[in-house]
Parts: structure tokens; C-alpha cells; sequence
């Protein structure tokens, strides 16, 4: 059976130092309840230098400079090692500064919602056009105006203010006088969105030379939605980031599922090119800001810098099997129904032990799990513990149950078929799909042959029902062996099938003659 492959991975993060303070949730809502509060007095010194967020080990590992076997030397916390060979550009992807991705927030916008100042294009346009020439075409919306009325607009809740380094440098516009749905804070949520996005695609689409014309689909999986007062979520994200990067021959849709939504897309993707409808489906997410200091609050209180300080995005590539990168098993996808109840051990059941044992699989057959790679880094000082530890634990102790495992060697699988965390924890990002790009290498120049992909949602957050949500899927090592399913495949089956046309055709005149 020819299954598809994952043919490449591109990721971003965007150090939004400014946007932490302007745009994040936790420094919002504490404007308003307690805007004299020690904590907006005191964040402001716990944010990190460009530099440092570059150095930082787990964000190496995101842009694919070090593996996550890698990270696995090094102690927590992992603020306490500075990296120092870390570069802002990596193997799979990039890290980018604030003033870049404003600018690429005003190439993103198609309604003249953004406005930049005179001084801040003049001094930004030469970079973009340096760093991101495959944008070329969106230059042009690139451009200074008079930003004087902005105070006002502020004041009006018509325009939400654009910072950098301390001070205002532009404002993004309500899109309508009254439609909640398009207010100025919605547009800014949904044009980081996009504009990360985009830069997402630019690295999977750069980083592994792959012709955008050859690309069909597009699937979003982001935990925004963009719409009117009469359709609030219709989307499309997908299409439009398609647009700014120029998949000409693409069209898309977006998949909502909170944090499960990049594997149901990952399924979702592998599906269409499997039936084949299309040949290249991309599956592409933006980023949150609504995240950004989410924990805040906690870091700046235990002498942390705010970890929760870049925008994060990533982009994948699933196409027809090649014979050389690793195939997706579509036949072996976990999932989490309506009936499974929420306990932990009947969650990680329906999503790990249950697709494997169909297809006479263990759970030690798989070489790696790509569960919610949280960094651990941000959850523990907050009080979440190690998540992605806290999940290989319950895989282990499956095992063990199922008798795939023996109690004594609990520790050494958590070791052995876990990943240390290094994702940031904007929702949908830390989910499996981290591990995307450094699987691809695992799966073809390293020594693994199989690994899967877990993703959770929280559903209850949209106050629609109490379910929890999850899927998952197995990805192998290519074997090399490409069928055409399109023929038969052996000379014995072609005689059989003679046989059936002869015999029909028999039966078909001796009712004739009947008749």
C-alpha cells in the first residue's frame, strides 16, 4: 500500500518583547483589574534580549540547530545554560525579530488596516527586502503614513497600537464602526496570525527547495478565527496565507480543534493525498499573542524571565510517497470518541494502545512519542508540572498494564521513548508537531523506524460541551517499495480475473437465450 510522506517541516518564532506587555493576556486583563499592580511594574525588567531568546537551548531545538536528543544532556532549567553557538537561523526554520514581523504584518494585511510611521519603514524596508526577497510581490504594501491621529483612535478603541522598543511605531484599525467580530483587537489577533503564518510557509518552502507551484492544499490549524457579525468563524486563513506566499495553484480551508487540531489536520492532510485529490497538502499555523507572558505572572514572582516571549508558528508538507521520507500510517490512527470518558488511562488508550494493537503493534514497537511538547522550562515554575513527562508516565503505565512492559523498566522507557519539552506554550504549537522536522531526519538518517504523533484539545474551553478530544497517528521509516496500486499486481490475480469476466459473460447469454 503506498501511504503518504512527510516531505518537510518549516518553524518560526517571533521574539515580540513589546507585544508581551501590549498584547498579552495577563498584562491586558491586569490593566484592568489592578493597573497599579507590583507585577506591571516589575515585568517589564524579567523580558529577555533578542540575543538571549536566541541562545536560549529550547528554541535552538524548535529551529532544528540541536536535536532533541540533544537537550536531553543538559539539566533544568534550561535558562540557567546559555547556548552559544545559537544562531537566529536555522536548520528548519527561524528566529525573528519584532520589527520584522510588524512589517510583515502591514505585507499581510489587504485592507489598509495597518499603519506604519515614515521612520519606522524607512529603517525596516531594506532588512525585509534582504531577508525575504520570495516576498517580493507584497513590498509594495510596505509603506510610512502619519500615525499623529493615533492617540485618539486609541482613545476610541478604533485602532490598536503597534509598539516597538517602548514607543508607538504604528496602529492596526478596526475593520468595521461596530462589529465585534472585526474590531481593531480581533484584526490584530488575526493578522499575527496570518503574518506568522506566512513566515512559517516561507521556511518550509525555502528550507527544503520545494516548488510552491506544485503545492494544492492548504490546511490551517491555528486556535484563532477570522469572520463577520454573520459568520464569526468562517476562515479562511488558509487561503489567504496561500496568497502572500505564492501557492498559486493552491486552495484551503481552516481546522478548528484547540490544541488537537495540528494532528487532526496532519490526519486530515495524509488522508487527501492517500485518496489522492491532491498530491501536496501543506498544513500550516500562526501563532497566538493572546499567550504571550501567559504565566507571567509566576516567572516574574520565582525570578524568571518571561519564557513566554515568542509568537510561534509552524508549517508541514505531506505529498505522495517518494520512496525516501517517512510515510504517514494512515491505517494506523488513534482517537479519542465521544465515548471515551475523560480518565487518563482511557484517554491514552484510545489514542496510543488502541490503533497499535489493531494493527498487531505494542507500545514498545514505537521508537518515539510526540506527545504536548510543552517546555518544561514554562510549565513548572506556573504549577503544571513537566507535561510532557506527565504523559510518557501514563504511556508507560499502559504498558505495563497491557503487559508490554515490565513495572522495573518504567523509568527507563519514560528515558527512551520520551522527548524532553521544548515547544512554547501557545496552545496548538506544542502539539506533537515540534518533533515534525527532527522525525524526518530520525526516520531516514538516524536508527528509529517508527514514531507517533499525539495531539490533545481542552473542547470545554469554548463552553460547548465538557469532552476532551485527541487524535494520533503512527509515522514509518520508508521502506523504499512504491506499489501501483493502479495495476495488478501479480499474474495469478489477472488470471482470476479472466475467470470472473468469463463466467459473467456466460451466465449473461444463457439469459439472453432465456429470454
Amino acid at each position: 500500500m503506498n501511504f503518504p510522506v512527510l516531505k518537510g517541516a518549516g518553524y518560526v518564532l517571533v521574539n515580540t518583547p513589546d507585544m508581551i506587555i501590549q498584547n498579552g493576556s495577563t498584562c491586558q486583563t491586569e490593566r484592568v483589574v489592578n493597573p497599579d499592580s507590583e507585577f506591571l511594574k516589575e515585568v517589564g525588567k524579567h523580558i529577555r534580549s533578542f540575543d538571549e531568546v536566541v541562545k536560549y537551548l529550547p528554541n535552538q531545538v524548535y529551529i532544528g540547530n540541536v536535536s532533541p536528543q540533544e537537550l536531553e544532556n543538559y539539566e533544568m532549567p534550561f535558562t540557567d545554560h546559555s547556548y552559544e553557538e545559537g544562531k537566529a537561523d536555522g536548520k528548519m526554520g527561524k528566529i525573528v525579530k519584532q520589527d520584522v514581523f510588524i512589517a510583515l504584518l502591514q505585507m499581510s494585511d489587504a485592507f489598509d488596516l495597518v499603519k506604519l510611521s515614515e521612520e519606522f519603514v524607512n529603517e525596516i524596508k531594506p532588512v525585509i527586502e534582504k531577508e525575504y526577497p520570495i516576498l517580493e510581490p507584497y513590498f509594495g504594501h510596505l509603506k510610512g503614513s502619519d500615525i499623529s491621529n493615533a492617540q485618539e483612535l486609541f482613545d476610541t478603541h478604533m485602532a490598536e497600537a503597534l509598539y516597538h522598543d517602548g514607543k508607538v511605531c504604528g496602529y492596526i484599525k478596526a475593520a468595521h464602526d461596530i462589529d465585534v467580530n472585526l474590531s481593531a483587537h480581533t484584526m490584530f489577533e488575526n493578522l499575527v496570525v496570518k503574518a506568522s503564518g506566512v513566515l512559517a510557509a516561507v521556511e518550509l518552502v525555502t528550507k527544503n527547495d520545494i516548488n510552491r507551484d506544485d503545492i494544492d492544499y492548504v490546511i490551517e490549524c491555528s486556535e484563532e478565527a477570522c469572520g463577520d457579525v454573520n459568520q464569526r468563524g468562517g476562515g479562511n486563513f488558509a487561503k489567504s496565507i496561500a496568497e502572500i506566499v505564492g501557492l498559486q495553484n493552491a486552495t484551503g480551508s481552516d481546522t478548528r480543534g484547540f490544541c488537537a487540531a495540528p494532528i487532526h489536520s496532519l490526519i486530515e492532510a495524509s488522508a487527501l493525498v492517500k485518496s489522492g485529490v491532491y498530491k501536496n497538502v501543506m498544513v500550516v499555523a500562526g501563532g497566538s499573542t493572546a499567550k504571550l507572558g501567559m504565566n507571567a505572572k509566576d516567572h516574574v514572582k520565582k525570578g524568571f524571565p518571561v519564557l513566554e516571549d515568542v509568537v510561534g508558528g509552524f508549517a508541514i508538507l505531506i505529498s505522495e510517497n517518494d520512496g525516501v521520507h517517512p510515510v504517514l500510517r494512515t491505517d494506523i490512527v488513534g482517537r479519542h470518541t465521544v465515548k471515551t470518558g475523560s480518565s487518563p488511562q482511557a484517554v491514552i488508550s484510545s489514542l496510543v494502545s488502541h490503533s497499535l494493537e489493531e494493527n498487531g503493534l505494542k507500545i514498545t514497537d514505537v521508537d518515539k512519542y510526540s506527545v504536548e511538547m510543552q517546555n518544561p522550562d514554562i510549565t513548572k515554575p506556573a504549577g503544571a508540572g513537566n507535561v510532557p513527562e506527565a504523559n510518557y508516565k501514563m504511556i508507560a503505565a499502559l504498558a505495563v498494564k497491557q503487559g508490554d512492559l515490565d513495572r522495573k523498566e518504567l523509568a527507563n522507557f519514560i528515558k527512551e521513548k520520551g522527548l524532553v519539552g521544548w515547544a512554547p506554550t501557545q496552545g496548538h504549537i506544542p502539539s506533537g508537531i515540534p518533533y515534525a522536522g527532527h522525525a524526518i531526519k530520525d526516520l531516514t538518517e538516524g536508527d528509529y523506524n517508527r514514531v507517533m504523533f499525539v495531539g490533545k484539545g481542552s473542547l470545554f474551553l469554548g463552553r460547548m460541551t465538557n469532552l476532551f478530544d485527541g487524535v494520533s497517528i503512527v509515522m514509518e521509516r520508508n521502506d523504499g517499495k512504491m506499489e501501483d496500486e493502479s495495476s495488478v499486481s501479480s499474474e495469478s490475480e489477472k488470471d482470476q480475473i479472466k475467470k470472473v469476466i468469463a463466467e459473467s459473460m456466460r451466465k449473461l447469454a444463457e439469459n439472453l437465450l432465456a429470454e
